[in-house]
């Protein structure tokens, strides 16, 4: 399960990289702002993802 939610983590990262990058060169700052959000969120994901991890070990 927890490899299953790493694995999330890091697609929301890439997708998020991915729409700001398009965002900022297209012009589109809405996209660019989502694009941060959704790394943000798989940042937040990831880091709780590791305190688990260090609980469990």
């Amino acid at each position: 399960m927890a490899r299953n939610q790493k694995a999330k983590a890091k697609a929301e990262q890439a997708k998020g990289k991915i729409k700001e990058t398009t965002g900022r060169t297209v012009g589109n700052e809405s996209m660019e702002a989502e694009g941060r959000l959704e790394q943000a969120r798989g940042d937040a994901r990831q880091a709780k993802e590791k305190a688990k991890d260090t609980f469990r070990h």
